[in-house]
């Protein structure tokens, strides 16, 4: 399946995915250029259900998803490292104060159940649906510590493999890469 704008959404939570929008990791380089990609990401990482109206997407919801982005960064990354900063906290807290968008059950023209907005969601609404995720992601002291930063680049991650012993974003991209340069290193062979 091809994933639209190379974002990924295998972090676990879906403020970390917004994290790693970023360029974070082995996609270098920002991935929300503009409207059209911050309106797929928020329906790739499930944020709206799908098919929900996004024509309201402009240039200032980018920048408020940047900044919102920025923040977490610092906040996780902080947290890995021991403590969030109490100004970044209350940011966050703000951020997560909004009424996310209402999702009500609708039945489809297969007659299958599925989520559907009331009414097209505001920018503030979805900051706050993101935010929400991050204060309960940090606020579940097993989920915190199930935080991860990748050895073979900078996303941040929640681990939860089996033995809580994953290493890397990915295995298929940084573990690869990993692996090919621990055999050039065996062989002696160069890139």
């Amino acid at each position: 399946m091809a994933v639209p704008y190379g974002f990924r959404f295998d972090c676990g939570r879906i403020c970390l995915d917004l994290v790693a929008t970023a360029g974070a990791g082995p996609a270098a380089g920002e991935l929300l250029t503009g409207p059209a990609p911050l309106a797929a990401w928020l329906a790739g990482a499930a944020v709206v259900p799908p098919g929900a109206p996004l024509d309201g997407v402009d240039a200032r919801w980018v920048a408020r998803f940047r900044a919102l982005r920025e923040l977490l960064g610092r906040v996780v990354r902080a947290e890995l490292l021991g403590r969030a900063a109490a100004s970044d906290l209350a940011e966050l807290n703000s951020a997560a104060a909004a009424p996310p968008p209402a999702v009500h059950l609708v039945r489809g023209p297969d007659g299958a159940l599925a989520g559907a907005l009331a009414a097209p969601p505001d920018c503030a609404g979805l900051l706050a649906a993101v935010a929400r995720d991050a204060v309960a992601l940090l606020a579940d002291p097993v989920a915190r510590g199930r935080l991860r930063q990748c050895a073979g680049c900078s996303l941040v991650y929640l681990d939860t493999s089996r033995g809580r012993r994953r290493r890397w974003c990915s295995s298929e991209v940084c573990g690869n890469r990993a692996r090919v340069a621990r055999h050039r290193r065996r062989t002696g062979r160069s890139a």
